[in-house]
């Protein structure tokens, strides 16, 4: 842009306007012909992005000068705990104000660069490099406006959580069990994908291979931000392992997507938990044979049970028993809010329903199909934990509705 003014200016100086007094460059960024016209334009430029994207701006800079004032109050200097409080709010605000005032400036420019190209005369080459110059310009302030459309989106305080997964066979008889245990290795291979570490807590073998259910804990970077979207029915088309006769069999497993919860997000009575011992059996030697090191554990309100016998000590596997019951209560609590959720307004994806069907997974075809999206993918790279495009395809769904319900919310206002 310095260079395009530059070129202009030497261009001017030979003609008779040079006596015309020149603007510092991009205060007013050009030289000015009809000065008072062009800051009075600005407005409306700036008002061409989507109204509701304005306002939510314009109130976030107006909170953001609120708190740098009250920041350098005496009073509130001397307050540590007040004084934190306010430094947290204006940190969360520091993004979005720097990135409204470039946007601003970028459209700024672009008024002065349109008002430039009416008093470019015949030049071509000038009218050439303003061409270029108003793309440029264009193409900024669009990139800037979708990354601050971004930024007024709520953020999920849940996303950077560690998760564990359940997946349980649901309809289908054996081949259910066969199923869910595809699903499991789906997500362990997804995880590893991601540099996530994957964790069995709790498996209940099926008779034939697979699992009846089965909870993996997942710890890395964001895990529920990516995995909250599996939660419901996975549906699947093949020929069993089982089927003498070759017919396609339909067979379906239930994925709960459950985020880690702390002590103080859930509550346990001891009163309300039966807790008993048994021996593990199986590998790990005469200790889990012989001691009992295996915890059943029953939640009295809920009827839930969980038997847990992973690790090689009975205070490991109680600890572990107690994480994977609050774990479970923290999800029932998210799907009762998520339920009133759903009653307020139509949720495409990320609802969590358990009995919302969310995929097919066609064999005969090599396809998978997410009814959510209405898109279909590959089938083996998808089972072989390649799903990074179904999670970013739900993840761009979920922040378009998003979008849409602020813009609501302005206009209602």
């Amino acid at each position: 842009m310095n260079s395009l003014t530059a070129s202009f200016t030497a261009r001017l100086s030979s003609s008779p306007a040079a006596h015309l007094p020149v603007q510092g460059l991009f205060t007013r960024r050009f030289i000015s012909v009809q000065p008072p016209v062009r800051h009075q334009r600005l407005r409306r430029i700036v008002c061409t992005a989507e109204p509701y994207l304005i306002t939510k701006l314009e109130s976030a800079e107006k909170t953001w000068k609120e708190l740098s004032v009250k920041l350098g109050d005496p009073d509130v200097a001397s307050n540590p705990s007040e004084y934190q409080k306010i430094a947290m709010s204006l940190a969360e605000l520091d993004q979005v104000v720097s990135l409204f005032r470039s946007f601003k400036d970028c459209v700024k420019q672009l008024e002065e660069t349109k008002a430039l190209g009416k008093e470019g005369g015949n030049d071509e080459d000038m009218a050439e490099m303003i061409t270029s110059e108003i793309e440029s310009l264009s193409k900024q302030t669009k990139e800037l406006e979708e990354k601050l459309k971004l930024l007024l989106l709520p953020s999920d305080p849940l996303d950077a959580r560690n998760i564990m997964i359940e997946v349980r066979a649901g309809t289908g008889g054996d081949e259910a069990g066969l199923w869910a245990g595809d699903l499991v290795r789906m997500y362990q291979r997804y995880s590893e994908r991601n540099s996530w570490k994957h964790t069995l807590i709790s498996c209940s073998e099926a008779e034939h291979g697979g699992y009846k259910t089965c909870v993996v804990e997942i710890k890395g970077k964001r895990v529920y931000s990516k995995l909250k979207y599996e939660s419901g029915v996975h549906r699947v088309q093949r020929v069993p392992r089982t089927e003498a006769q070759g017919r396609v069999h339909t067979s379906t497993a239930t994925v709960a997507i459950m985020p880690e919860a702390d002590e103080v997000d859930v509550e346990i009575d001891p009163k309300d938990i039966e807790l008993t011992t048994a021996r593990s059996g199986g590998a790990g030697g005469q200790n889990v044979n012989k001691v009992e090191t295996a915890v059943d554990l029953f939640h009295k309100p809920t009827g839930i049970r969980i038997f847990c016998t992973e690790e090689r000590s009975q205070l490991k596997n109680k600890n572990r028993a107690l994480q994977l019951l609050r774990a479970k209560l923290y999800e029932i609590k998210l799907r009762e809010q998520q339920e009133l959720l759903r009653n307020q307004r139509k949720v495409q994806v990320g609802s969590g329903a358990r009995a919302e069907k969310i995929r097919t997974y066609n064999f005969k075809d090599n396809r998978v199909t997410d009814h959510r999206l209405k898109m279909n993918f590959e089938l083996m790279s998808f089972l072989d934990g390649d799903i990074e495009t179904a999670v970013q395809s739900c993840f761009s769904v979920e922040q378009k509705e998003l979008l849409e319900e602020l813009a609501e919310s302005v206009n209602s206002m």
